[in-house]
């Protein structure tokens, strides 16, 4: 699969020369549009450990949970564990953060980072090693400068393989509604969001910052994207995120856990099928079963899969599988559409790495959102916008494009992608049969 952006591979769009379809809009051919996305985060950096139980245990963590933690006990701990050798790695992370990572890596273009960063960073600071590890891609111009570190989540990671989350804070809540610039809203393809930037103490900025966001992305037309982190954050408060997503969210990204916490479904195609009340595009990733998507698309534009039909708790529930996402709201009669894949490869022979799995997968959806932008923008006249779609392939294509990255953050030692994913074929069969 090819997606439009500046990469060093050859590419669909933007091509250099005029030809007989690309052929010049209004008088000339545009070349100089950009498929930047923009994020809300809070700035943090992931450091893994293994540890044992009984460390778990003398600390006050919850196995298999977060927990926030005060900045003397994180610093203890942290001292600890170097002490004794446990730590694996130390990466940048938030979930956001990570996003945007993967997809400057795969659309070699930019993204725009909005959290806050110390004002004052030092060789080793958790500052230094986030900017170590996020892409050049990433804008952080409009990071808002703060006089105190960002924030340290420890993962530890028992000999079962279960992973516990210590959180300090630091000043990563502290982002104000102020430093959430309009202008950065200008032509962007999507704004990615967190759960957990509407879960802080009270008298926090951040989530009136993220409430900023979400209207100047309203005001502009362009998608908000929810990721909705943990399950017990959102198991907490269901009825208030049912009613968020409704209200802001266009896009939901979840795996079945927190599928269940929202909807109440324990399987995963019937939790995105209740989560389509509320949003108009759904991810859902299954583990060992897989990724799901579920969107809506007009009765008209609806398009058979070639594949065999599968069972499951919504019989032949891949019937439309070729169809492309749309908002409901560009429906005159929706049809709710579902695509599902399994594990690329039956997954890595090694699992590296569980964390940040999830967020590539996301990155590549959001990827192919730009991409659709992008073709809009540049060749608006293309049958591929007869209708005003939101994703630019059919969410079986989606589905294997997302696989395939987060196939790859799961081979990895890192939470993100240490580089673009190798070429491959493109899949002819979908492109035949749209071109019927």
């Amino acid at each position: 699969m090819k997606f439009p952006g500046r990469r060093k591979y050859t590419h669909f769009f933007p091509v250099p020369a005029r030809g007989a379809v690309l052929g010049p809009v209004g008088g000339q051919q545009s070349t100089a549009h950009r498929t930047r996305i923009v994020g809300v985060d809070q700035t943090l950096v992931d450091i893994e450990a293994h540890v044992s139980d009984e460390l778990l245990e003398r600390y006050g963590l919850v196995k298999g949970q977060s927990v926030i933690v005060d900045a003397a006990v994180c610093e203890r701990l942290y001292t600890e564990l170097s002490n004794d050798g446990l730590i694996a790695a130390e990466h940048a992370g938030g979930t956001v953060g990570n996003t945007l990572h993967n997809y400057s890596m795969l659309a070699d273009d930019d993204s725009i980072l909005l959290g806050v960063m110390s004002d004052n960073i030092r060789l080793g600071t958790s500052g230094y090693r986030y900017l170590c590890n996020t892409s050049s891609r990433v804008l952080l111009d409009h990071l808002q400068p703060v006089d105190g570190p960002i924030g340290r989540c420890l993962a530890l990671i028992s000999s079962d393989g279960e992973r516990s989350f210590a959180i300090s804070e630091g000043w990563m809540n502290q982002l104000r509604p102020e430093s959430i610039p309009e202008e950065v809203f200008d032509g962007v393809s999507a704004l990615v969001l967190t759960a957990y930037l509407m879960r802080c103490k009270p008298g926090d900025p951040m989530p009136e910052a993220t409430l900023r966001a979400i209207k100047l992305a309203k005001e502009a037309h362009v998608p908000v994207v929810l990721t909705l982190g943990t399950h017990h954050v959102i198991s907490e408060r269901r009825d208030y995120w049912l009613d968020f997503i409704d209200k802001h969210v266009n896009v939901v990204a979840m795996n079945e856990e927190e599928g269940e916490a929202l909807t109440g479904k324990s399987d995963a195609l019937l939790a995105c099928n209740e989560a389509l009340n509320v949003a108009d595009l759904v991810l859902c990733t299954a583990g060992e079963m897989g990724l799901y998507m579920a969107g809506y698309v007009e009765d008209a534009m609806k398009r058979k899969t070639r594949y065999p039909l599968m069972p499951g708790a919504i019989p032949e529930f891949n019937r439309y599988e070729f169809s492309r996402g749309m908002l409901k709201a560009s429906c005159e009669s929706p049809v709710r559409v579902f695509a599902h894949i399994s594990p690329y490869m039956g997954g890595p022979h090694r699992i590296a790495n569980t964390n940040g799995a999830g967020d590539g997968a996301l990155a590549a959806l959001v990827h192919d959102i730009a991409a659709n932008h992008h073709h809009r923008a540049t060749v608006p006249t293309s049958s591929k916008h007869k209708r005003e779609f939101l994703t630019y392939s059919s969410l079986a294509q989606v589905c294997r494009y997302a696989n395939r990255v987060s196939y790859e953050v799961l081979a990895n030692d890192s939470p993100r992608l240490t580089r673009g994913l190798p070429e491959r074929e493109d899949s002819l069969k979908e492109e035949a049969y749209w071109a019927q």
